[in-house]
């Protein structure tokens, strides 16, 4: 798995790159997600370390040619090892403290301990028996940290290391970021927002919109299940009676029925009968945030997210208009709940490089969803008549 979010000027964007042949969860993560809790004695420190004079890669935000596409790149999965489960977490607003038990019963020098960290991963291993043992290892923290402001230091039995946060305002649940982090994590973050799922194959939405919808504890709601439940009959014999624009111009109906919904995940149509895949049937789309999944050639990161750039440049596909694009290198059913955890994190991504968007996302609703997204018009805009001459709502 890797992610790539590519946040555009106007719309945002995210791009992800999906190979199945990557294992999509480690014991290590599963691990980490349910704690022991540990309690703690009162502190005697035996060193106290900093790594602020410490050299780290950092992954890099380069602008693209035109300086439109900031690139953020992370791996998507956490690759989580440890060798204990003994830890406990706090989020204490700007910083958060992991605390690690030491295995070893014989006493320690900060010359056993060895942290590295940098903006989003951490390693922390200790030497025992002349060998150095991974207690943990993650190179995807829940959200970056600042290298140079991480501490740490023994506290009897226990690794403390402290880290301050880049956004003081968001709250971690857990140090990594997984599956249920995540799940837990965005609820914060996308403030009731729904979230559409769209591309080219309905089984694919399906799918990953029942994951999302679990992990979530949002509504599912299918528009294949609502069009063939008020038509009595299946879609496919649908477009055989009536075509493929009928069936569309029903689901953009059902889509404008569900706008004012707030967490629901939806799953869209695929194909050319999908509403989605048309530009001009995306007025209530914008309602919520879009996860575009599409399946694709490209054997690489790079790649797909160069084909990603060209499909947002085709702007007569409505697809084009997602806010997140899932690169798929070949489908596995089995792994939806990967998919869904990789649109999650570049979500996440994408919402915090604005955290106006959820707010801007509920204003869109409550003007009647004109059609005036990103540029919001004042109340009382009528898209038949704008001559380009109104103000925005930034």
């Amino acid at each position: 798995f890797e992610i790539t979010p590519s946040m555009a000027a106007l719309p945002s964007s995210a791009t992800i790159f999906y190979s199945p042949s990557l294992t999509p969860f480690t014991a290590g993560q599963r691990s980490l997600s349910s704690p022991t809790r540990i309690r703690s004695s009162p502190r005697v420190l035996r060193g106290f370390h900093s790594l602020r004079h410490r050299e780290f890669h950092c992954f890099s935000q380069n602008a693209t040619a035109g300086g439109r596409f900031n690139s953020f790149s992370c791996n998507c999965l956490s690759a989580v090892s440890t060798t204990t489960l003994d830890y406990e977490f706090t989020d204490g607003g700007k910083e958060v403290e992991l605390r690690l038990r030491l295995k070893t019963g014989e006493t320690l020098s900060p010359k056993d301990i060895s942290v590295d960290a940098d903006g989003t991963s951490l390693d922390v291993k200790e030497k025992r028996n002349g060998l150095l043992i991974t207690l943990l290892e993650t190179n995807q923290l829940f959200e970056k940290i600042m290298p140079s402001e991480t501490i740490w230091y023994i506290d009897e039995d226990q690794l403390v290391v402290n880290m301050k946060k880049v956004d003081g305002e968001l709250k971690w649940p857990d140090v990594v970021e997984s599956w249920e982090s995540l799940t837990a994590g965005m609820m914060q973050l996308l403030k009731g927002a729904s979230i559409y799922v769209v591309g080219d194959s309905t089984e694919i939405n399906q799918k990953v919109c029942r994951e999302l919808a679990v992990g979530l504890g949002y509504s599912p709601l299918d528009s294949m299940e609502l069009l063939e439940s008020f038509s009595k009959q299946t879609i496919d014999s649908w477009i055989l009676a009536e075509g493929v624009d009928s069936v569309a111009e029903a689901e953009s109906s059902v889509l404008e029925s569900l706008s004012s919904h707030v967490r629901t995940v939806v799953s869209t149509l695929g194909g050319k009968h999908g509403a989605a895949g048309r530009a001009d049937k995306w007025r209530h789309l914008y309602s919520g945030f879009t996860v575009w999944v599409s399946q694709t050639e490209a054997t690489d990161e790079e790649s797909a997210k160069e084909e990603a750039r060209r499909n947002k440049q085709e702007r007569e596909i409505g697809y084009s208009n997602a806010d997140v694009v899932v690169k798929l290198q070949g489908w596995d059913p089995t792994h939806a709940k990967s998919v869904a955890q990789a649109s999650l994190s570049a979500l996440k991504q994408l919402i915090i490089s604005d955290k106006g968007l959820p707010g801007k996302k509920s204003l869109y609703i409550r003007l009647g969803c004109r059609g005036d997204w990103p540029n919001i018009k004042p109340p009382g805009w009528d898209p038949s008549s704008d001559t380009g001459a109104h103000p925005s709502f930034s």
